[in-house]
């Protein structure tokens, strides 16, 4: 930037954009210090060096700007836990499979524990009987990214979410008026 550039020669382009052409580095600063702006090196590998004149502190504001949107749409899919025991009983099952749905439904990847406690791990059959009980369960909304192995006292499974296809609102509207229209007659 300015004083910085140690090529003889550039390639210079204004600020509206339009290429000079190859000028001589001192020519090239005198320019950009006429219209009271930087001369900032984009390309320093080319052959001249790629220099263009432009305000750098607003170059460096839209480029931060332009990283934060692109963060912005990159989607972070978060991990949920659910623990259960293998002698759950069966209102906390439902219970707990319906948030796993939910989860699931939302786009999150839920990772399912089964937590045994002292003579429990004698049963160990009993962990998977639920963990297969839950994949049974959740068949059409996840699939089995990671198949229930044994971590210490957990037994624990991966699951991930199956992109759903979504419903445009114009073919509901058009469903439900064909509905209404059968009704009628």
């Amino acid at each position: 930037m300015n004083e910085e550039i140690r090529a003889k020669e550039v390639l210079l382009i204004d600020n509206q954009g339009v290429k000079v052409g190859v000028v001589p580095t001192e020519r090239a600063l005198s320019m950009a210090e006429e219209q009271e702006l930087d001369l900032v090196e984009v390309a320093p590998q080319a052959s001249p060096p790629v220099c263009r004149i432009l305000d750098y502190g607003k170059y460096k504001y839209q480029q931060q700007k332009r990283e934060k949107d692109a963060r912005k749409k990159t989607k972070s899919q978060t991990v949920k836990e659910m623990k259960m025991r293998p002698k759950i009983d069966q209102h906390d099952y439902d219970f707990k499979t319906k948030a796993i749905k939910n989860f699931l439904e939302a786009g999150h990847r839920v990772k399912v524990a089964i937590f045994f406690r002292g003579r429990e791990m004698a049963f160990l059959d009993r962990g998977r009987q639920v963990l297969d009980k839950v994949m049974n369960d959740c068949e059409g909304l996840g699939k089995v990214e990671v198949p229930p192995r044994m971590e210490g006292r957990y037994m624990r499974m991966m699951l991930s979410p199956i992109p759903q296809k979504k419903k445009n609102a114009k073919d509901d509207e058009n469903s439900s008026k064909q509905d209404s229209s059968e009704k009628k007659e």
